[in-house]
């Protein structure tokens, strides 16, 4: 137990949810998160189980002095779901979700994960817009602005929300929408995490499924120039309903992988088709037509069965390590450095996406999120995995060197993939205008930074 811990005079009576200190049962359990790089133990956890915890941990965090950090999903890239001896408000446990199928809402506390909300949703042929693993916690992907596999079609996740109720950084309850608290509610679509605790969120639901046209199509890596100057032209000509991902690794062992690729380098074009898939297959149909694919998996099947793909290759645990950034184009030069970076590529477990962006996200007004990058016409998202640690520091100086390569091209940055990179980078995030905006927002909701432990915008 640490000596900040020993120090700690907590009320566990005073919480419904459990309270749980270094030493006792299930605390190294809750106290870890997704990306195993990180190993921190934190002074006390507390287990909320409802507003009326998240109330009186915060309260408890201005008392005591300690740092507080925020975990729902624990997927934060950098690691900000937990902190050396600090408060650790976990929201995992409050779990509810409230389908509408009349309405068309869905109302959604901090400590669900997607997988968790798209089940709820699908048993009503509806969706909420969110992202591509699973396990991804709602309320950091959405406080991000929250990107996924049908947002040229139907915005981002925050796009389709409608409110939200939060606990300040006095530990005071108050709803944030369009209508009521509308300064708060455009911070919180895109830079929440700063001004306060989502305990829950509602959404707009949008038809969808639940059959939609998707998967991965594969060629050897040596043809990724290739591909990606055919696949730059076609995406370019591709409506909404269509969203693409393509992604550069080496073929995992899974069971829609063909054997005799497993372990090959690949470059695989990910399709998520979402109108009607007659028209998906005209559509898709040069691509799968083109150079020879050396395997085609692209095919009807159930939307939550498409939104689970990626998980294994995002395990919990792993040591991950990403640097990202926005381009407008797809340009030869930036092409040619894409294949020879990824030609370099040694662990098995890496594996990066490069984002088809546009659509519907991008006719959004500018000015009506915090979110900045709707312009954006691609966001390289450079990662890399291994096991442990062994390996890491060789395949995190790889995704360095080939952001680096890049540099040249970088517009904006998604905040969501931002690591621990400083005050400039997340300036770059949101643009100059829009982060003064939030600074001035700051210093209304949250005057002395209490909110600190995130991709931070100090108050003016």
């Amino acid at each position: 137990m640490t000596a900040v811990a020993d120090e700690i005079q907590l009320d566990d009576a005073a919480f419904r949810g459990a309270v749980l200190r270094p030493g006792v049962p299930d605390y190294d359990v809750h106290r870890k998160i997704w990306n195993g790089s990180f190993d921190k133990h934190p002074a006390v956890i507390v287990r909320c189980a409802g507003v009326a915890d998240v109330i009186a941990a915060v309260k408890f965090g201005r008392e005591s002095g300690l740092p507080v950090a925020v975990r729902s999903g624990g997927h934060s890239f950098p690691g900000l779901s937990v902190a050396d001896d600090a408060l650790m408000i976990d929201l995992a446990p409050m779990k509810g979700v409230r389908v509408d199928p009349d309405k068309r809402t869905a109302r959604v506390q901090a400590g669900v994960l997607l997988g968790e909300l798209d089940r709820e949703t699908q048993a009503f042929g509806l969706a909420v817009p969110s992202g591509i693993v699973t396990h991804t916690g709602v309320a950091g992907l959405t406080l991000g602005g929250g990107i996924g596999w049908i947002m040229r079609k139907h915005g981002l996740s925050v796009d389709q929300l409608v409110s939200v109720d939060l606990v300040t950084a006095d530990g005071e309850f108050v709803k944030a929408s369009a209508d009521e608290n509308a300064d708060l509610f455009w911070g919180m679509c895109g830079a929440g995490a700063n001004f306060g605790i989502v305990t829950e969120f509602e959404f707009r639901c949008v038809p969808l499924g639940p059959q939609i046209l998707a998967g991965p199509i594969f060629w050897p890596m040596e043809k990724s120039g290739e591909v990606l100057r055919f696949y730059r032209d076609w995406v370019a000509e591709a409506p909404d309903e269509l969203m693409t991902i393509v992604v550069h690794r080496k073929a995992p062992p899974l069971p829609f992988v063909p054997e005799e690729l497993h372990g090959k380098p690949v470059v695989m074009v990910i399709c998520c088709w979402v109108g009607d898939i007659e028209e998906g297959q005209k559509f898709i149909k040069p691509l799968k037509d083109f150079s020879s694919p050396v395997a085609d998996v692209c095919l009807p099947k159930p939307y939550l069965t498409h939104q689970a793909m990626f998980d294994p290759s995002f395990v919990p645990g792993r040591w991950y390590y990403f640097k990202s950034c926005d381009v407008p184009e797809l340009t030869d030069d930036i092409i040619d450095i894409t294949m020879e970076r990824s030609l370099q590529i040694k662990s098995p477990l890496t594996s990066f996406p490069i984002w088809q962006m546009g659509g519907a996200l991008s006719r959004v007004g500018d000015g009506d999120t915090s979110f900045n990058g709707r312009h954006a016409g691609f966001t390289y998202n450079i990662g890399c995995a291994t096991e442990t640690e062994e390996g890491f520091a060789d395949e995190r100086e790889w995704v360095r060197n080939f952001w680096s390569a890049l540099e040249a091209w970088h517009t904006t940055v998604y905040v969501n993939f931002l690591g621990d990179e400083g005050e400039e980078r997340i300036r770059t995030a949101y643009g100059a205008e829009k982060y003064d905006r939030l600074k001035a927002l700051k210093q209304k909701y949250d005057p002395d930074n209490f909110f600190r432990i995130n991709q931070n915008i100090p108050p003016s």
